[in-house]
């Protein structure tokens, strides 16, 4: 866990942007594409049709003319060598049409008509239409659809990438205003939304939740806050009491009992107060190992402290700082096993034990009131870390847990330069 600025939600994956201006490029080009081929074909087919009806209609003119006169006119011949199989011998005497499709030379795709002239002996007259030049408008129309779909596509990407970026700040600025509720800025909202959609709809939605969140923990702090400030005059009365009792176990029992409940108190207190926001730094310029050191005394457990440089000095607040090490030390005897180490290093300040750890739990969520994690770490109320983290974020400082590879749970304050 630890006390950082929030990252981007969106780092380190692809942006919606992106996605939706790349789905709007697919679906363009695919369009295109089946619109440019669907011209074609329709273009093709009907060059094709008025193919076979020139040639039928030619065909027409010239049996009409060889018939009166026996002339044949431009185009029209008699058997030609090169007439499709199909139209060598017709078994009737009606005009019938094929289409050529081969190649040859400089001559394009045809259309052959046939007509016999006479009787069933008699020879075949026929003509064919080139419809080569057609073919060269069909690829010169292909050619002006492949321009045009390009210039399509051009100007609908362009457009397609402002309008997902439009709709990707808009989740984007709902994504970072959950994130930081999440973080517990309970102040935070997406604001006034444009618009009548789903985003508007899940904008309005996160303000809606925040609102009733921040609500629900303003209740909750004003109850811990009441109630501890509360406690604080009945649990001096007891303190007082104990003091009159004779001395032996019982006094010692109760006289220890009291001051637990007295610290939980105080703790609670704290904890609301760090809660409102109420506490401010007030920075001095101390010896950073030398206020480490009175900090672990203070605690009076066996603790090991090791300053490497001990004439390094900071700016901070000393009794928040001594507050955090003190927790972080009683946290690691309470919680772990010795021997328990604290190190001063620039200014860093690491208390590392070796016991079992921080549970998982721990290290994913942070730490939670009256939740000490794992059974095996012990007893204790939970408030240690919640106070430590808090006054960590007052000195503006980043205080990270984790488990060293040979054991042990580790908590690195790391104080701003």
């Amino acid at each position: 866990m630890t006390v950082r600025p929030l990252r981007s939600p969106w780092a380190g994956r692809t942006s919606l942007r992106r996605k939706i201006a790349a789905l709007a490029a697919a679906t363009a080009l695919l369009v295109v594409s089946a619109v440019g081929a669907l011209v074609h074909l329709w273009t093709a087919q009907d060059i094709r049709g008025r193919g076979e009806a020139r040639a039928l209609n030619t065909l027409y003119a010239a049996m009409d003319v060889y018939r009166r006169t026996g002339v044949l006119t431009d185009g029209a011949e008699l058997d030609p060598d090169d007439l499709p199989a199909a139209l060598h011998a017709p078994a009737d005497g009606e005009r019938h049409h094929v289409y050529d499709g081969h190649v040859e030379g400089n001559v394009g795709p045809s259309v052959w008509a046939a007509q016999r002239t006479g009787g069933p002996d008699s020879p075949v007259l026929a003509v064919q239409i080139n419809l080569n030049p057609d073919r060269a408008n069909l690829s010169r129309l292909d050619a002006a659809m492949a321009v045009a779909s390009l210039v399509a596509l051009a100007a609908a990407v362009p457009l397609a990438v402002y309008g997902a970026g439009l709709l990707s700040r808009r989740l984007s600025r709902v994504a970072e205003t959950a994130a930081r509720i999440s973080a517990g800025d309970l102040d935070a909202r997406t604001g006034p939304t444009k618009g009548h959609d789903e985003v508007a709809d899940i904008a309005a939605t996160v303000d809606r939740m925040a609102d009733s969140l921040a609500l629900r923990l303003r209740t909750e702090r004003r109850f811990t806050a009441d109630v501890a400030h509360e406690l604080r005059t009945p649990v001096g009365g007891l303190l007082a009491a104990v003091d009159l009792l004779p001395p032996g176990e019982t006094e010692d029992l109760l006289r220890a009992r009291v001051r637990d409940l007295r610290d939980l108190v105080e703790d609670l207190l704290e904890i609301s107060r760090l809660d409102a926001g109420a506490e401010e730094a007030v920075r001095v310029r101390v010896p950073l190992g030398a206020v480490v050191a009175e900090a672990v005394s203070r605690t009076g457990l066996d603790t090991e402290v090791t300053d490497d440089e001990p004439v390094q000095s900071m700016e901070t607040d000393p009794r928040r700082l001594e507050r955090i090490i003190g927790n972080l030390v009683v946290n690691a005897h309470r919680h772990g096993v010795g021997p328990v180490q604290v190190t001063v290093a620039g200014p860093t300040v690491v208390v590392r034990d070796h016991g079992p750890g921080f549970p998982d739990d721990l290290l994913l969520h942070g730490p939670r009131r009256f939740h000490t994690g794992a059974r095996e770490r012990g007893s204790g109320h939970g408030l240690g870390l919640t106070i430590a983290f808090g006054q960590a974020r007052v000195l503006g400082a980043e205080l990270m847990l984790a488990n060293a590879p040979d054991g042990g749970a580790v908590a690195t304050l790391r104080l701003p330069a």
